[in-house]
């Protein structure tokens, strides 16, 4: 049996028939954790992200899902909920698991943790270090294509809502890029940034308010995320403030509920299905043992709807 499952000798096609016969009639299913430790290869690719229920995290992983399925690989799905000790037990039981590499979408170990997992790994928009390749849209670039749009279309006061920039992740560079566009031509702007670990809707909301009540002459909003774009919408229906008229908001990742959003949210695309199949290949060239580059920087489109 074991030659049979692991085509490893000669061996006829009626014995092969008989062998695959047997097994169906006993159930019989290979222990994969054996033959895995045989072939020193799982087949298996870890995947830990912080929140599943959030849509970008949820089509990422879908599209990983999908391009490891291509590959002849399965994935493990971990759940973070941006929690640092369960992020560790993951890791640990990833490893337990003989999984080939790791995929990091949720990062709140110290830096030094992740260099000593000694397995393929890919970060998701965070340069963990030199060694650990990254994959990132071009958050600057898209940050000014957004920061400039919301002044080409006449906004004199705006405001940036931001992760947190504590994190010091390429998706800062958002940020950043809104500092210097609105810098540059010196129209007046605020910053809020987000909660540590946080992605609720209630927060959203809570900072939404909190910044349109205290400036009510806020004309224009670009949004780190859509779905901090969508909660700026719903504030902004509350106190009456008409979409795009008197407000205009731009959000981030371009999720597929962003065209179904009411207005229709302008953003900016991330590739989310072109990150997932690049994460993919780096870690399978690394299984290989070639050698990828660490910055990997995917291109990013602005998409005109109505809230602008």
């Amino acid at each position: 049996m074991s030659r049979v499952l692991n085509n490893r000798g000669y061996i006829s096609e009626a014995t092969r028939k008989k062998v695959y016969k047997a097994m169906e009639e006993l159930n019989y299913q290979p222990n994969e954790l054996a033959r895995s430790l045989y072939r020193r290869k799982s087949n298996l690719i870890g995947v830990l992200i912080p929140s599943v229920s959030h849509p970008f995290f949820g089509q990422l992983t879908y599209y990983i899902e999908y391009y490891a399925h291509e590959a002849g690989y399965k994935i493990l799905l971990c759940n973070s909920g941006q929690d640092s000790v369960k992020e560790k037990e993951y890791i640990d039981m990833l490893k337990r698991h003989q999984v080939d590499g790791i995929i990091m979408g949720s990062h709140t170990l110290d830096v030094e943790q992740y260099a000593n997992i000694n397995l393929p790994i890919v970060a998701i928009d965070r340069h963990l270090s030199d060694d650990i390749p990254y994959i990132s849209s071009d958050n600057y670039h898209g940050g000014v294509l957004a920061t400039e749009l919301l002044l080409k279309k006449g906004c004199k006061k705006v405001a940036h809502i931001s992760g947190p920039l504590i994190l010091n992740t390429p998706a800062n560079n958002r940020y950043k890029a809104f500092k210097d566009v609105v810098t540059k031509e010196n129209v007046e702007h605020f910053v809020v940034e987000t909660k540590l670990n946080k992605f609720e809707i209630d927060e959203y909301i809570r900072l939404g308010t909190e910044l349109l009540e205290a400036h009510p002459d806020i004309d224009g909003i670009f949004a780190s995320s859509d779905m901090i774009a969508a909660a700026i919408i719903n504030v902004a229906r509350i106190l009456n403030k008409k979409i795009p008229e008197e407000l205009k908001v731009v959000g981030y990742d371009d999720i597929e509920l962003a065209a179904l959003i009411v207005p229709p949210l302008t953003t900016i695309r991330q590739p989310i299905k072109e990150i997932a199949k690049k994460a993919i290949e780096l870690i399978l060239d690394q299984v290989d043992g070639k050698k990828v580059a660490t910055e990997n920087i995917l291109p990013i489109t602005l998409i005109e709807r109505e809230t602008t």
